[in-house]
């Protein structure tokens, strides 16, 4: 983008040399819009690449949560599976 407003100006500043006062005042205040736009186009680029980036981070981070409730609730149900087990067998053995 810069290389754009950079041969834009380039551009400008030539015919300038053949052009009055007014016009050149006037090719050089265009040249400066050119650039604040091309300076706010950059701007609003990087701030929807930070936010989407933040929100890819945050449905990584969920995700990783999510698995890992149901990661220990599948362990706890394994402890309470396996501490009946064995209260069924010391019962079976006390019969």
């Amino acid at each position: 983008m810069k290389k754009i407003v950079t041969v834009a100006v380039i551009a400008a500043a030539a015919t300038l040399a053949a052009c009055s006062p007014a016009a050149k005042n006037e090719t050089a205040e265009a040249a400066n819009a050119m650039a604040s736009d091309v300076n706010a186009t950059a701007a609003a680029a990087v701030n929807s690449v930070d936010a989407a980036t933040d929100n890819a981070m945050d449905s990584i981070s969920n995700a990783a949560d999510a698995a890992g409730n149901k990661v220990e609730s599948a362990a706890d149900k394994m402890k309470a599976a396996t501490g009946n087990a064995m209260t069924d067998a010391g019962n079976a053995i006390k019969k």
